[in-house]
């Protein structure tokens, strides 16, 4: 079982993909959309964070609502999944609101703050200024 969270920082507008494997994985499945965890999981100690959302393997969007852990088949006027023109309604395939086996993506967002920043425990390694200015054999 493995999942790719992304989690987003309503705070600088960032998103940070963090990819779980195995144990920490267990602990996100079964969470609905809406649901709360703690940020350990994903590597943020003393955040919390909410399930917003998701994809399945065929692409599907999560949306709130469609009860359980599979994709179902549902009649939409708009919303997740369908942009409808005025008055239009499809059949359009949606994953439930259930983190199941199918999900790849689970979408998060923090609701609450640690004492360290996100940048620092999520953030890739800023390169060394002047990097990128060497070049070999100069010209």
């Amino acid at each position: 079982m493995e999942y790719k969270v992304v989690v987003s920082d309503s705070k600088t507008g960032k998103s940070y993909n963090v990819e779980l494997k195995d144990q920490e994985a267990k602990k996100i499945k079964g969470l609905k959309i809406s649901d709360s965890l703690e940020g350990a999981v994903v590597g943020l100690p003393g955040y919390k964070l909410e399930v917003t959302g998701g994809s399945d393997k065929g692409g599907f969007p999560m949306k709130k609502g469609v009860h359980g852990a599979t994709a179902q088949k549902i009649l939409m006027g708009k919303g997740t999944g369908y942009r409808a023109k005025t008055g239009d309604r499809a059949r359009r395939r949606i994953h439930g609101e259930e983190v199941g086996d199918n999900v790849v993506q689970v979408n998060t967002k923090i609701i609450e703050y640690g004492s360290k920043p996100v940048d620092e425990l999520l953030g890739k390694p800023a390169e060394e200024p002047g990097e990128e200015e060497k070049t070999e054999g100069g010209a």
